[in-house]
């Protein structure tokens, strides 16, 4: 009976999401009637613009509600090659684009299609708090380069050049970066494109650029894996639509997973897709002052309930925190600020053992929620510091 019941070592092994911890428990606090301020999850709170709904909604009347190509619907495909032409001068055709469920799948497709057992990817720590766990689950060895506050959370290339072994497959790069909310440089991006590894780059958070402007990694090299989608900067999250570019040699292999495990992305979501990137951007404009407006009001509120903040995040929609003046235990204060001052935070060490000792902040909420909740973070800590 005890051998019926034996659970795979992948999924028993893999960490939770320490972010879907918090909002969950929020959520159960929520149910029993506490009032909690979500600057937790990284969700546009935003609602997706009207023309990219109504595109949705055409494509249902219209029948379009059946498989598409496995690759994605060539528009769409196309689509995304003119985004990436008309914004960063690259040129890219639609068989070097796979359209999938969200990120996450592609994420999955390009895993499975680029690693063996004891393969090596190189990530920077912080890092997103999944990108280790997709590499593990394909049985993949993430290697961690640490970045730190006083050098912006920088790669630098003399510090991913000590980590390259024969086993090294590619080093994965995420700019604008979750959780720290900065950029890379183009002279960085440039001097990682050349040191011949594959760059897999996570584009997620384009479009959600403040005062500065943000590279894709194909103005630099065309050996590029780039991970995008319309969750963060059209306000799509629950729409599940993302998309690979790839060099071409990869496509067939990682189309071939797909019509395994997915088949295709929803029809007339993609035509919703096609209907963002060619009609959003003032709408993407909109979202984008309201956010930096946030932002310059989370930064300063923080600072002045003495936060380290030594570098300003210019990207994406979060701060984070140095809390080591009166925390060395992230995990643990985010859910005592939970508990006690009713905000939903994330705790640094979901994003790597580096990232101890700071908590992530989203300002993807209202500017009058943000302002609540900085005040009842900024009464916490004046408690705290009198026991």
């Amino acid at each position: 009976m005890e051998e019926a019941l034996r659970i795979a070592n992948r999924a028993t092994e893999i960490p939770p999401f320490i972010v879907m911890d918090v909002l969950e428990k929020a959520q159960e606090m929520e149910r029993g009637g506490a009032d909690i301020i979500h600057l937790e999850v990284g969700e546009p709170d935003l609602d997706t613009p009207d023309c990219i709904k109504e595109a949705c909604l055409r494509a249902l009347r219209d029948g379009k509600t059946h498989y598409t190509h496995s690759l994605g619907l060539l528009e769409l495909r196309e689509a995304v090659c003119e985004h990436y032409h008309r914004r960063y001068g690259v040129t890219i055709g639609p068989d070097q684009v796979l359209i999938t469920s969200g990120t996450s799948p592609a994420m999955q497709l390009l895993f499975a299609a680029l690693l063996e057992p004891g393969d090596e990817v190189i990530i920077s720590d912080p890092h997103y708090a999944c990108y280790p766990n997709f590499i593990r689950f394909f049985d993949g060895v993430p290697v961690d380069v640490p970045v730190h506050e006083a050098e912006g959370f920088q790669y630098t290339t003399p510090a991913i050049r000590e980590k390259i072994t024969p086993r090294t497959r590619a080093v994965l790069i995420n700019s604008p970066s979750n959780p720290t909310g900065n950029l890379l440089d183009a002279g960085r991006m440039a001097e990682i494109a050349s040191l011949g590894l594959p760059v897999i780059s996570d584009e997620i958070y384009h479009g959600l650029v403040y005062g500065e402007q943000e590279h894709s990694i194909l103005e630099f090299t065309d050996n590029a894996f780039v991970l995008n989608g319309f969750s963060k900067a059209y306000a799509m999250t629950g729409w599940r639509l993302g998309y690979l570019i790839a060099p071409r040699p990869y496509i067939r292999p990682m189309q071939k997973i797909q019509q395994n495990l997915f088949i295709s992305a929803n029809a007339f979501v993609q035509w919703a897709g096609v209907a963002a990137l060619r009609e959003a951007g003032p709408d993407v404009d909109r979202m984008r002052a309201i956010y930096d407006s946030r932002r310059t009001f989370m930064i300063r509120r923080l600072r002045e309930m003495g936060l380290g903040i030594s570098v300003e995040p210019t990207g994406a929609f979060y701060v984070l925190g140095n809390i080591k003046s009166f925390s060395r235990d992230s995990y643990a204060t985010a859910f005592d600020i939970l508990e006690k001052a009713r905000v939903g935070v994330t705790p640094g060490i979901d994003f790597g053992l580096n990232c101890e000792g700071y908590l992530r902040f989203s300002y993807a909420n209202s500017l009058e929620n943000i302002a609540e909740g900085m005040k009842r973070i900024e009464t916490y800590l004046k408690e705290r510091n009198r026991t």
